[in-house]
């Protein structure tokens, strides 16, 4: 197939020419029903874009023409079998693999540092879910990746698990051994799931860690939006048929229909078809700006006094004797030594410096550097951190040394009393979230950003995790799973 070719956006565009009456939805008509509020800071143009399914345009859920072509090129640039658009992002094609991969009552593995959207997936098909740990980065105060030797020993102890769902990359950029694990997974007959939600990008560069497809992965998913220049919610789902449970492989395709819209969005399937192009004609180049920025960025931020920036040297793993394997495009910040939290640190560069980071910890704030950053973007991060240095540096010579910087340890994984899905659609109770520990608990608990559960609905609130989310809690941060009014005064447990 030929890559230059755009066939979903060449339809769009050979639609708008006709110049039609129109009379389908969506109701704005083209460019011409859009608040003049908006579109006299944007202009009118980009709405024509917003079609939906016409004799020109294909069908998502039934692609014949343009829409298939531009899956085809996808797969084809990926080296998958199939490759299909999501207009719900990442999460959709999570829920697609867990509910395709682990009926109710049958187990699959799932890598605890997972998405709060596999536990969306459980709920949904009602699987057993038995958690493999993440390695920790202790210099960093972050999980790391799941090891080969972990998943052997998961099989071991279940050897009925039907798959394992895992992240790599994470979203610190940390990649767990993802060939190694393929052949644990397929030596027991058991499918690999990767949410690769922030690697789409991987693949077109030899300084990058391999993609999960390359790796021997069976189905992954990809926020082309994240990194790959598509519109936010654009997502991506590969399969890449190994031999392995074939049927489930045509069971997770159909999955899709649903779990994604009925009208879906032409403006975010026309970005990703976009993306597909701009990544076949010049994906080394635009990765290798990336790295180049990067690379040159994270050199000049750890010559600055009180400032660490992770690498490959500094980011060994507690159990393992090889480094890490890192997407050297994230940039993992830590001034720590200085008496700043990750917050505090990122609270400092936006409000002073207009730096906006990803997220922040109570360690480190990460960067995502892409190809569409410039020079001047490393220029403001590395200034305004030098700034802070200084007058960090200044301020503990006036008065006293920087605090010492307590981080709360991650908790043991808690016991699980009942499935996901059993513990959803079970009777529950509020009850003061100060008497919580002791209770199984009937929702999920997860700090946003990264969006990991704490807790999932079904285990038990053990003083450990408590003790873990109260001081979330306590220091006021961000999280799903909160009441109605955003706070966390009571919790549902199961009556």
């Amino acid at each position: 197939m030929i890559q230059e070719k755009t066939p979903l956006l060449d339809a769009i565009n050979t639609f708008i020419a006709t110049d039609p009456a129109y009379f389908r939805i969506p109701g704005h008509r083209l460019d011409r029903g859009v608040s003049a509020r908006w579109t006299q800071k944007t202009g009118t143009h980009i709405f024509s874009y917003d079609v939906t399914e016409t004799p020109l345009t294909d069908d998502l859920h039934h692609p014949e023409g343009a829409i298939a072509e531009a899956q085809q090129l996808l797969g084809q640039l990926y080296g998958a079998d199939r490759s299909f658009f999501l207009v719900n992002g990442s999460t959709c094609g999570n829920e697609a693999m867990i509910l395709g991969a682990a009926l109710e009552g049958e187990k699959i593995m799932i890598a605890r540092n997972a998405h709060k959207s596999a536990m969306m997936g459980l709920i949904l098909s009602g699987a057993d879910p038995v958690y493999v740990m993440p390695e920790l980065l202790p210099q960093w105060s972050i999980q790391g990746g799941i090891t080969a030797d972990a998943v052997q020993k998961c099989f071991a102890e279940n050897p009925d698990c039907k798959a394992l769902f895992l992240v790599c990359p994470s979203y610190y950029g940390v990649c767990s051994d993802l060939k190694a694990i393929a052949d644990v997974c397929h030596r027991h007959g058991a499918l690999l799931l990767v949410d690769e939600a922030h690697g789409g990008h991987l693949y077109f560069h030899r300084q990058l860690p391999q993609g999960a497809l390359a790796c021997g992965a069976d189905v992954c998913v990809q926020s082309m939006h994240k990194v790959a220049g598509a519109l936010t919610q654009s997502s991506v789902l590969h399969i890449k048929n190994h031999g392995i449970r074939e049927f489930v492989l045509e069971k997770i395709a159909e999955n899709l229909h649903l779990v994604q819209s009925t009208s879906p969005s032409y403006l975010l399937m026309a970005s990703l078809d976009c993306a597909r192009y701009e990544l076949a004609q010049n994906g080394e180049i635009m990765m290798e700006k990336a790295l180049t920025l990067a690379e040159a960025t994270r050199k000049r931020l750890r010559d600055i006094y009180g400032f660490r920036c992770m690498d490959s040297t500094n980011a060994k793993m507690t159990h393992m004797s090889e480094l890490c394997c890192l997407d050297r495009t994230r940039l993992v910040i830590s001034a720590s030594t200085l008496g700043l939290t990750g917050f505090a640190l990122d609270s400092i560069l936006f409000e002073n410096y207009g730096v906006n980071m990803e997220l922040s910890d109570y360690e480190n704030v990460l960067a995502v550097v892409t190809y569409a950053n410039e020079q001047r973007d490393m220029d403001r991060l590395v200034h305004a951190c030098a700034d802070i240095s200084k007058n960090c540096h200044a301020e503990s010579h006036s008065s006293s040394p920087a605090a010492t910087i307590t981080i709360p340890a991650f908790p043991k994984l808690p016991p699980r009393i009942m499935t996901p899905r059993k513990a959803y659609f079970a009777e529950k109770r509020d009850i003061p979230w100060q008497d919580a520990t002791g209770h199984i608990a009937g929702q999920m608990i997860a700090p946003y950003p990264p969006g990991i559960p704490m807790i999932y609905p079904g285990e038990l609130i053990t003083p450990e995790v408590w003790a873990y989310i109260e001081r979330f809690r306590k220091d006021g941060r961000h999280m799903h799973g909160t009441d109605r009014n955003g706070t966390l005064d009571t919790i549902k447990i199961i009556a």
